[in-house]
């Protein structure tokens, strides 16, 4: 926690430099606000000034209590805290905002160093959902890594044996018709053991780290795509060219992006037989993003966008497990791959979807 300096009577270089010391609350993306034990505000953070729309220097010495819906509650919690009767108190309430709808937040009011100032923190509950919807993909995918992996070795050996004794009962067999059979056996198992290897690919070598441009990625995808449907199906650009180059592996990227928009396409369907498929490839830079609960300056936001008919509700939690797929003839791998080649770059992949529109949502840390 940033050091808080006493607020009493103090004069103004005083007030400056305490500034000077919660000036680092200005690098977070949550909303900050330091008060006094009377609920008075000394310094509310950058974020918390935008949503606001007022600057400190006007916000200072209000009662921070009038921009909530709830204030009494608030005022209690603020004084609980100064007079040491908790450490940290955590709800959700409105936060009141000048000319806006009011903003549901998460409320978290803690101690301070100093027993006359109070620290509130604000978590819009958007973000907040987002924050437990990463760590709930983290963990799923840590999770199915590990099953993959043993699983697919479980199956390996039994499959070796099942394999050679068809192969050498072949031998044994004079009639053709008989033979037909054991290649039936040779020819399952070795389409058994191809998706084997597709399920360990992930985790059979390190990345080949080298500086990707992640637009070329994202054109080699389009042309790939575009051959495999080249009438009906449109794929529009829409890059931010300042996203510097980063430290990744070209082909995993390449392969993870075009997993998505080959999904996406064949999702499409139908719209493609109507000629007005459109996939659409937006680039952006986020600022100040935590991905993996840790903290990033910068990172690469890849939009795959479809106006296909959208993953159903009861699919939505479950389109990066392997195996799962609601395409025919699909092996339910496209996903979980390319959710497996990300978070080898530190990054994730997130899924929204509504009827005519689905999103892919592809985050790498730039530093």
């Amino acid at each position: 926690m940033v050091p808080l300096l006493s607020s009493s009577s103090r004069p103004a270089h005083a007030e400056a430099d305490a500034e000077c010391h919660w000036a680092a609350l200005d690098m977070l993306a949550t909303l900050v606000a330091v008060v006094r034990s009377d609920a008075r505000l000394l310094f509310v953070n950058a974020a918390l000034e935008g949503v606001l729309g007022h600057s400190r220097q006007t916000l200072r010495g209000q009662s921070l209590a009038t921009f909530f819906a709830e204030p009494y509650t608030l005022v209690q919690a603020i004084h609980n805290a100064s007079t040491n009767q908790f450490a940290t108190q955590r709800y959700e309430t409105q936060l009141l905002r000048p000319g806006a709808d009011p903003l549901p937040v998460h409320v978290v009011v803690a101690q301070s160093e100093n027993a006359e100032q109070v620290v509130i923190e604000l978590l819009q509950l958007e973000t907040q959902s987002r924050h437990d919807r990463e760590d709930r993909l983290v963990s799923q995918s840590l999770a199915n890594k590990e099953l993959v992996r043993n699983l697919a070795h479980e199956i390996k050996n039994p499959l070796g044996g099942l394999r050679g004794a068809a192969q050498l009962l072949e031998m044994e067999l004079d009639d053709a018709a008989l033979r037909e059979y054991t290649q039936v056996i040779i020819h399952e198992a070795d389409r058994l053991q191809a998706l084997v290897d597709r399920l360990l690919a992930p985790h059979r070598s390190a990345p080949e780290l080298a500086e990707v441009n992640i637009h070329e990625v994202c054109e080699r995808v389009r042309s790939l795509v575009l051959v495999e449907f080249p009438l009906g199906l449109k794929i529009e650009r829409d890059y931010d060219i300042s996203i510097p180059e980063f430290r990744g592996d070209r082909e995993r990227l390449i392969q993870s992006v075009l997993n998505l928009v080959q999904n996406a396409a064949h999702a499409l369907e139908q719209r493609i037989m109507a000629g007005d498929a459109v996939i659409r490839l937006r680039t952006r830079v986020l600022r100040q993003i935590t991905l993996g609960k840790r903290r990033y300056k910068l990172a690469l936001e890849l939009l795959v966008i479809d106006n296909g008919p959208g993953v159903p509700a009861a699919m939505q939690d479950q389109v990066f497990y392997p195996l799962v797929t609601g395409k025919a003839g699909g092996t339910g791998l496209g996903l979980t791959l390319a959710q497996s080649y990300v978070q080898q770059h530190q990054g994730l992949i997130e899924c929204e979807s509504v009827p005519g529109r689905t999103v892919f949502r592809v985050l790498i840390p730039l530093e």
